[in-house]
């Protein structure tokens, strides 16, 4: 999330607006580890921003009708929250939608973003199900049908040599006019599926932000949100003051959750923080942890399941190393989140506990990366009848 200051106050308002208004635009945060103990963290930090579960595999939800819980349940408080489906299977995904019904989330989700061998690979979707926007088209059409609320999909720019502009419009084009979806989630880099690790994936590959800003150019009636290497609060306003309809931010909010999801409310969506302090964050989030210990067999979650979501949350203060050492030595011993951060929490220093999230988010010279993207946005694209001919 980045911000870069604008002397124009009527555009940012209006983005603003755009965002705390429009149920299909806001700023979600995404991570691939969103599990239903990292959304309780995150949403106690920020109330405003949309929360995505991780990739649930369609087959998992169609064969597990009997223990749905454990897959789609989730606090209230989590509102705004999206469902993230993977799969192939039209018929499938066609359930999967129907039985989260029940559960109310506010979106359904397709990912045709993730690069994982298991996934993309052997599994055959995700990321490789931009090669088959025709199969995309149908699976967001047999999703739409069996849903009432918006339906989304995920993407890279390309994957592997299919990485042209135009082969990412093609798949824009032809998955919108063959379904509902309306509104993109674009990771800015392509995927390479020749072996590499998911991690390298997220690295390797060039981001290339002009195809995310030439998308929001030659989709006007669409929405485009953009992913990739925005690591800061004030990278995510940069992005909004260029044009973004909205920003999507993983793995730094997660190796960071108190600096990236703490300035959110307040220098994203322009409302009052909280005013939790980390010790106050804890000590509901240790209520939480405690009540679902073991809740789902076999002993789990246990504590170190709980407990995981925190490691992060001192990231670069007085007394993170001895904390996360505590917290590890502690897994040993302890049989409650609550006893656990009685023993590890020693580490952290009271200022650091007892403060609240500053006023302001840290910016740097980096925060500019946005600053000449539309002077090198590619050609135009021109869609022809004949693209929806195609696989």
């Amino acid at each position: 999330m980045s911000q870069r200051c604008s002397s124009s106050p009527p555009l940012l308002i209006r983005y603003l607006k755009q965002l705390l208004n429009s149920p299909g635009i806001p700023l979600p945060i995404f991570l691939h580890t969103s599990d239903n103990h990292y959304r309780t963290l995150a949403r106690l930090i920020t109330k405003h921003a949309w929360l995505y579960t991780e990739m649930i595999a369609a087959e998992t939800l169609v064969h597990q009708q009997t223990n749905l819980d454990r897959f789609l349940a989730f606090s209230p408080q989590q509102h705004p929250i999206v469902l993230q489906l993977g799969g192939s299977n039209v018929e499938n995904l066609a359930k999967a939608a129907k039985l989260s019904n029940a559960y109310g989330y506010d979106e359904i989700n397709l990912n045709c973003g993730c690069p994982s061998p298991k996934v993309a690979g052997h599994g055959c979707f995700g990321v490789s199900l931009m090669l088959k926007p025709k199969l995309v088209g149908e699976a967001m059409s047999a999703i739409a049908a069996n849903t009432d609320v918006p339906v989304t999909v995920k993407c890279r720019i390309g994957v592997d040599d299919h990485d042209s502009y135009d082969e990412l419009c093609d798949f824009v084009y032809k998955v919108s006019t063959l379904s509902p979806t309306r509104h993109f989630i674009v990771h800015s880099r392509k995927a390479l599926l020749g072996g590499i690790s998911p991690a390298d994936n997220r690295r390797i590959p060039p981001l290339k932000y002009e195809y995310y800003y030439a998308l929001v150019r030659d989709f006007p009636d669409l929405e485009f949100t953009i992913n990739g290497g925005i690591t800061s609060v004030s990278k995510v306003n940069a992005a909004l003051q260029e044009g973004a309809h909205g920003v999507m931010v993983g793995r730094a909010a997660y190796n960071n959750p108190w600096q990236m999801l703490g300035h959110v409310d307040t220098a994203v969506y322009g409302v009052p923080s909280s005013g939790l302090t980390r010790r106050q964050v804890l000590e509901q989030y240790q209520v939480y942890g405690d009540s679902v210990l073991g809740t789902h067999g076999n002993g789990r979650p246990n504590v170190r399941d709980l407990v995981k979501p925190l490691l992060n949350l001192f990231h670069s203060e007085n007394g993170n190393s001895m904390w996360k050492r505590r917290a590890d030595a502690a897994f040993k011993e302890c049989r409650s989140v609550g006893s656990l951060l009685e023993e590890s929490l020693r580490a952290i220093p009271d200022c650091v506990l007892d403060s609240p999230i500053c006023e302001t988010p840290e910016s740097g010279e980096e925060d500019d990366v946005f600053a000449n993207v539309q002077n090198v946005l590619p050609p135009r694209y021109e869609a022809g009848e004949q693209v929806i001919l195609c696989a």
